[in-house]
């Protein structure tokens, strides 16, 4: 039997899958075995693979990641996840480990954090970036400021990415080519997240990612 650690890449983007199936692929005693574009996908596969370790995105065409992550705890509990994702605060991080995720990776920081993630994975560890654990313990510490600092921080992932393509000026049309979803989807996480941020306008929505620093 071999003793690679074998891989299954849950993500709706297919150039970041490849290129993350490049990265994994090119260090030792680690395979990719298969991918996925959505939880539901990612449920078949798991069920089918039984992979070691799943790489798994918070943000799908079929909803939230952190969702998918209870049941596949149950179906497969020998089976790691590791979160990827853009989000870089401290309730997807809690919402994640509390789900039974053992590691949080940033997409901006994916390359070799990626690779020592995995690493630690398959040590047996739990792994956060440190950046990410000071944010979480600074939210377990002041738990009220950490919900009023940024209120974008209650948006979903997916909801997130919706919300900063609308400040950006996108159509619902454009969103959904976009993200890979229908534009009645689209218009859903919009409704959803205006009402979340407490906005009424495009104009108001543009101020607020200004203010919190989401249009960079």
């Amino acid at each position: 039997m071999s003793d690679s650690m074998r891989i299954l890449i849950v993500d709706d983007h297919a150039i970041l899958r490849s290129g993350l199936r490049l990265l994994i692929e090119n260090q030792p005693n680690v395979e990719v075995v298969g991918e996925a574009e959505s939880g539901v996908e990612a449920l078949k596969k798991a069920r089918a693979l039984r992979p070691d370790l799943i790489l798994l995105d918070l943000s799908m065409p079929d909803g939230d990641g952190l969702s998918v992550i209870p049941q596949l705890r149950r179906e497969l509990p020998s089976t790691r996840i590791l979160i990827l994702t853009m989000h870089d605060d401290a309730s997807h991080l809690r919402q994640a480990l509390d789900a039974g995720a053992s590691g949080y990776v940033l997409k901006k920081a994916v390359d070799q954090e990626l690779i020592m993630a995995i690493r630690a994975v398959r040590r047996g560890e739990t792994y956060v970036h440190s950046a990410m654990t000071q944010k979480l313990l600074e939210a377990l510490v002041h738990p009220q400021e950490a919900e009023k600092s940024d209120p974008w921080k209650a948006l979903s992932e997916r909801e997130f990415e919706v919300m900063r393509l609308v400040a950006l000026g996108y159509t619902n049309a454009e969103i959904a080519e976009e993200i890979s979803v229908s534009v009645k989807t689209v218009e859903s996480y919009r409704a959803r997240g205006m009402e979340k941020l407490a906005l009424e306008s495009r104009a108001q929505l543009v101020q607020s990612a200004l203010k919190y620093g989401h249009l960079d």
